[in-house]
């Protein structure tokens, strides 16, 4: 069913409805987080980017994209729109209602020369294949059995001065740990500003889930430098008083070498009392050939991120590619119409340009396609094999993906 812009008109939400608005996403994601939670999220998504439709007066579907900067291959960050809090009231459903507010969207972003990509975590991954969005990188959820004594030795791990701090207080310390790694790797964004700081050392009930408080630890260097650091909860489990069960969460773990990384392991795999370490990392991560037992770790592919190339043009033109490329693209696109036609990308680990043509097209794809090469996770031959992407010119596909691939596997390993 299309909808009917007169009966379900669709704008931002004013300052006034800011309490509906979080309301509504309680009463969608079946959840209750709370003031702080909710505070945190509308700092990060002013009212004047916000997406809403009403029913009359009645708030009946939700929605925004907050400002983000995202790591692209090539060591690069880009704009992009983190799209999210999107939802239609249980009562409204299949009336065209989120149709109507991806196209408001996208459209807004097109015509005011937004960012060139958007970005979302999707609660429900078929919902957003049909709006043009593609799984753009995985992640390993790990569980570690307690023990560092199958974690490999690396040279220089155990020379650091490892620290308990304050979340708080150290945060701008981590902070440049964090930032040494971020542009190291595709998917990873920039965060900067209170609303983001407060994101990354939410304490609230909410943020627990049920373990304890956010802990850090830090490895110091000789100088008394924050060379790795790892934030995380123990989730406790004294069911058993003969054998503490407690699990331990980790939330970030960064180092800006392998060394104080492995330390930074070695340290959450040995805490006394606990039995394991529940883990986000990306699907390439070193971890997982530092383990002396490959069955040690029991990891669980997840789906991470899901890209959609807002403007085709600029979003090809802003990221860097592995090999030389020159390959001319026709893109049908119904939801954002500006992107139909034919594209031909030129470019290398130096730049590129992706400019409109007549020429003859050598793959025909879509923008769930484009999404899903755009961070170098997955193979455009890999889609081919899959039906999803047509080659005209032989051999263009091949060369295509050789050049969209990135060596370091993208990874998006925080939520917004």
């Amino acid at each position: 069913m299309s909808i009917d812009r007169a009966s379900y008109p669709i704008r931002p939400i004013t300052d006034e409805e800011v309490q509906a608005f979080t309301a509504h996403l309680d009463l969608a994601f079946h959840e209750n987080p709370g003031p702080e939670a909710h505070d945190i999220g509308m700092r990060l998504l002013p009212p004047e980017r916000t997406v809403a439709a009403f029913d009359a007066a009645e708030l009946v579907g939700t929605g925004g994209d907050i400002a983000l900067e995202l790591t692209v291959p090539g060591g690069v960050a880009v704009a992009a729109a983190g799209v999210s809090f999107v939802t239609v009231k249980p009562t409204h459903r299949r009336r065209g209602i989120l149709t109507g507010m991806m196209r408001y969207q996208l459209t807004g972003l097109h015509e005011h020369g937004g960012a060139p990509v958007a970005i979302l975590g999707a609660s429900e991954p078929a919902i957003y294949g049909r709006f043009g969005y593609g799984l753009g990188s995985q992640q390993l959820h790990l569980t570690i059995p307690r023990g560092d004594n199958g974690l490999s030795a690396v040279p220089g791990s155990d020379k650091f001065q490892l620290r308990m701090a304050d979340p708080v207080q150290a945060y701008e310390r981590c902070q440049e740990v964090f930032e040494a790694n971020r542009l190291g790797r595709p998917g990873m964004l920039g965060r900067t500003g209170d609303a983001w700081r407060d994101s990354a050392l939410a304490d609230h009930d909410f943020a627990r889930d049920g373990a304890g408080p956010l802990r850090c630890v830090v490895a110091e260097d000789s100088d008394g430098l924050v060379a790795g650091f790892a934030r995380y909860r123990i989730k406790e489990d004294w069911d058993n008083p003969a054998r503490p069960d407690c699990k331990v969460r980790a939330k970030e773990v960064y180092g800006r070498d392998l060394a104080s990384s492995v330390a930074m392991w070695r340290f959450l795999l040995d805490i006394d009392l606990t039995s394991e370490v529940h883990a986000d990392v990306p699907t390439d991560a070193p971890l997982m050939f530092l383990l002396a037992d490959p069955r040690q770790a029991v990891p669980r592919l997840q789906d991470d991120v899901y890209v959609r190339l807002v403007d085709v043009d600029r979003a090809l033109t802003a990221r860097r590619y592995a090999a030389p490329v020159d390959a001319v693209f026709e893109v049908s696109d119904p939801l954002c119409p500006w992107n139909t036609g034919r594209w031909r990308l030129s470019g290398d680990a130096s730049g590129a340009v992706c400019e409109r043509t007549t020429d003859p097209a050598d793959l025909v794809l879509g923008p769930r396609e484009l999404g899903s090469a755009y961070l170098g996770g997955f193979a455009l031959a890999a889609l081919g094999r899959a039906g999803r992407v047509e080659e005209l010119r032989p051999g263009a596909l091949a060369e295509a993906s050789r050049a969209f691939v990135s060596d370091i596997a993208p990874w998006l390993p925080f939520g917004f």
